[in-house]
């Protein structure tokens, strides 16, 4: 029996641990052939495992989201593997500090930015091309109420989170006369 899924192309991030494990191999039960991201190979080759037990099939990428050029080479990397990408999820994110925003480092902003906001950016940049070569190219990130809740010392998730939203959806009306279509989760 066909499954909903099948000929597709997924690229999940994060898919090591949490939601996106999770994503990774709801995607693959619906016949998706997953590509696994994450900075770690060793949780990747278990989400690996379990997706082969159950017959799917999966393609492991050690990337660090904050390495940009590791970033920018994956849609070349796909097209010239498999020529299109169905589906993005973006799903990797970092807290960061929680204290007050005078006491935040300059290198702690950077790091929640560039894992929850520039790195999305590059994603987009990079992958859109082959997500238009999709009859239904979709993009999804997750993001958080933290980008609307104006909590104290939550600082740069909420301000990247906002970002985010911000991004993704002007994303989302970039594309609209085409087959991609881009949500925040």
């Amino acid at each position: 029996m066909a499954k909903r899924l099948d000929g597709r192309l997924a690229l999940v991030t994060g898919a090591s641990r949490g939601i996106g494990r999770a994503v990774a191999l709801a995607l693959a039960r619906e016949g998706a052939h997953v590509i696994l991201l994450a900075r770690s190979v060793g949780a990747l080759e278990e989400v690996d495992d379990k997706i082969r037990a159950a017959g799917g099939h999966a393609t492991l990428v050690k990337c660090d989201l904050r390495k940009f050029d590791q970033v920018d080479a994956l849609g070349p990397s796909i097209f010239q593997r498999w020529g299109k990408l169905d589906i993005l999820i973006g799903n990797a994110g970092t807290l960061g500090p929680l204290s007050p925003l005078t006491h935040v480092t300059a290198d702690a902003w950077a790091d929640v930015m560039n894992i929850n906001l520039n790195s999305a950016w590059r994603l987009i940049r990079t992958c859109d091309p082959i997500l238009r070569r999709s009859d239904a190219g979709r993009v999804v990130f997750v993001t958080s109420g933290a980008a609307k809740a104006e909590n104290a010392y939550w600082g740069p998730y909420a301000v990247s989170k906002a970002g985010l939203d911000a991004l993704v959806r002007t994303y989302a009306r970039e594309v609209e006369d085409t087959s991609v279509r881009a949500n925040l989760l």
